[in-house]
Order: C-alpha cells, then structure tokens, then sequence
C-alpha cells in the first residue's frame, strides 16, 4: 500500500458478510483448503463434487496457472498488474509473485465479496518499492474500477489485466465479452489480458449439472467452449502457446500439480498481448 495507510483503511465500507447463501469466492476458498467460508459455501462445493470429484485440483491448477503466468509477465517486463475477481488471499498471491520479480510492481487487487475486504489488509503488504492497492467494486462495472485504479496505475504504461477463474461467473446476456472489450480499451499497447475458464468441452452432461446447481443458488455458472473461449482474445497477440489447458500454460515455469486420474482437468488459460 502506498500514501495515507490509515486513511484508505478508515474509508473502506464496513464489512457486511451474507452467509445465507454461497458465494464463489469463498467456495474457491474451501477448495483450496482455507479457513475463510461458511457452512453454506461448504455445502455447494461438496453438492459439485458430486458431478466432478476433481473440484479441488480445478482450483489448485488454476491458482499454479497464475503464479506461472505473473512470473512470464515480470520476466517480460511488466510493472502493473490489475487483477479482477482477486478472491480470497492465498499466498503467495499475484503482488507477491510480481514483487518477487521486480520489487517495484505496483498492483491493484479488485472483488466485490465483502469476506475479500476483510482481508484486505494482507493484499496489501506491498514491497517498500513498489505499491498494492484494493477495490471493492463489481467486475461489471468498468468505468469505476478503472478510475480508481488509475490512482495507482499508469495507464500510459503497460498494465497486464488479468481476469482469473472470473468469466464463468458472467454470462452472455450479462455482456462478459463487452466486459473485456471495455477493459482492454482502455488499456495503452504492450499491455496484456490474462483469462482462464472453466469449459464444458470434455463432459459437457456434468457441466450442465453443475450450471444447474449454481442457477438453484441464484448464481451463474456459464462454462464455454475452446472457441467461445478464444473469442475473448480478439484483436490481441496470443503468446505461445495460445489457448491451452490450464495446465499446460508454459509448465516450466512453476511445480506441477499433482491430480487425481488421467483426464485433462476442465479449463483453459491464455495470455495475450495488445499491440
């Protein structure tokens, strides 16, 4: 954190927790083995476990593709980082990785989970040399993130935007490609978009019913296909090796993640430059 610590900490709304019904940030929470989540959410994940055991590794794969992906992006000389969807700190989480790299990063963390608000004092525990900083703002609404991001970013400048495990959560109907249009925008040439997703490739049944358990929740699950997965990068350079499994976005660059059977876990990742 950079500034007045004290004085953006006061100006935070107080922290409001609804626990009557699940919330995905605090679900991906328990996959991963955290202490931050409730009965309810603990109850959905294990109602998903029942259509796909592998719940657990979807979340750990996709945890291990960030990490891998901000090392690629600090050693390609990024310096800013705005993470939309950020989720429930894990470390080492995306400020620590960038700041690993180049202790001058300066990143902005964005949710709109009140639980993720709470914890924002760890987010923020930035380098001396670089900055972090944390919006409670919902993902749909654009204009104001990126207005308060540009209090800690320079958009003239370089920013990788990364949309992690967030774009299954909106649907078509709820403009999730508009969304990415309006974010990558605004964002100056040699910044990069970096998404993965859940997909309904390999066992389309079981994506079905678990998009089902989530509308039962009043939630949206809105899996997608490789080429509907694709269309969010339109315009933009994809680095090699373009659209892949989560787990295989450049595995060199971290430890691989051990998981249960032979079959691909149902996800795609990619990172892509704006040129």
């Amino acid at each position: 954190m950079t500034g007045n610590d004290t004085d953006a900490a006061a100006a935070r709304p107080a922290v409001q927790i609804d626990t009557s019904k699940p919330h995905p940030a605090r679900m991906y929470d328990w996959f991963l083995g955290g202490k931050d989540n409730y009965p309810v959410d603990e109850e959905m994940a294990r109602q998903l476990l029942t259509i796909d055991a592998r719940g657990r590794d979807m979340a750990r794969v996709n945890r291990a593709f960030m990490h891998r992906a901000i090392r690629w992006l600090g050693a390609e000389g990024v310096r800013q980082y705005l993470d939309i969807g950020t989720g429930i700190p894990t470390e080492p989480n995306l400020h620590q990785i960038a700041q690993q790299v180049a202790p001058e990063s300066r990143i902005v963390y964005c949710d709109n989970d009140p639980i993720v608000l709470a914890h924002a004092e760890a987010l923020l525990r930035s380098a001396p040399e670089g900055a972090t900083e944390y919006i409670q703002a919902d993902a749909r609404d654009p204009e104001a993130i990126l207005e308060h991001a540009g209090k800690v970013l320079d958009f003239t400048r370089p920013v990788a935007l990364s949309l992690l495990a967030l774009l299954h959560f909106v649907d078509d109907e709820d403009g999730a490609y508009e969304l990415v249009g309006r974010l990558v925008d605004r964002l100056p040439p040699g910044s990069y978009l970096v998404l993965s997703h859940v997909t309904c490739d390999f066992d389309p049944e079981g994506a079905a019913k678990a998009r089902a358990v989530y509308r039962g929740r009043g939630l949206t699950l809105r899996p997608r296909t490789r080429e509907e997965f694709a269309r969010f990068f339109d315009g933009l350079a994809l680095v090699e090796p373009g659209v892949s499994l989560t787990a295989e976005w450049h595995p060199e660059l971290g430890e691989p993640v051990p998981v249960a059977g032979d079959d691909p876990i149902p996800g795609y990742a990619a990172v892509a430059r704006k040129v």
